[in-house]
């Protein structure tokens, strides 16, 4: 049995994700101007966004609203079919600063999530004071 339900474990393995489509995007914008540099990108596998589907339930109630997920498994891809520059290049540092900012939201509800359950668990350890 275990103390705690599955939540601390998807809020971290979403913040894991977060971290490194971070860290990616970065990268990518750090490497604009070098010539050959193919943008990467991350993405979840399909086996844990089955298991995430089953275990957390959550409703987007507008079709404008970004989608909950999550991930512990992800894989860094290479993106080289294309070419945006002369130098061979395809680095897109519009798609690159959306990227940014989704999922800057994405960490910060993650963030926000967490918190929340922290508050509960204070909550219930001074006894609903």
């Amino acid at each position: 049995m275990s103390l705690f339900s599955t939540t601390f474990q998807t809020i971290e393995n979403g913040i894991s994700y977060a971290s490194q489509k971070q860290q990616t995007i970065a990268q990518n914008i750090a490497n604009v101007d070098t010539p050959n540099y193919k943008s990467k990108t991350v993405s979840r596998t399909s086996e844990f966004r089955d298991l995430l589907h089953n275990e957390l339930e959550a409703y987007q109630t507008d079709s404008k609203h970004i989608p909950f997920s999550d991930s512990s498994q992800q894989a860094i891809t290479q993106q080289g079919n294309t070419s945006y520059q002369a130098n061979g290049n395809n680095v897109d540092m519009d798609k690159e600063m959306a990227d940014m900012a989704e999922n800057q939201i994405y960490y910060e509800a993650l963030v926000d999530r967490l918190n929340g359950k922290f508050n509960s668990l204070q909550t219930v350890i001074r006894g609903g004071k």
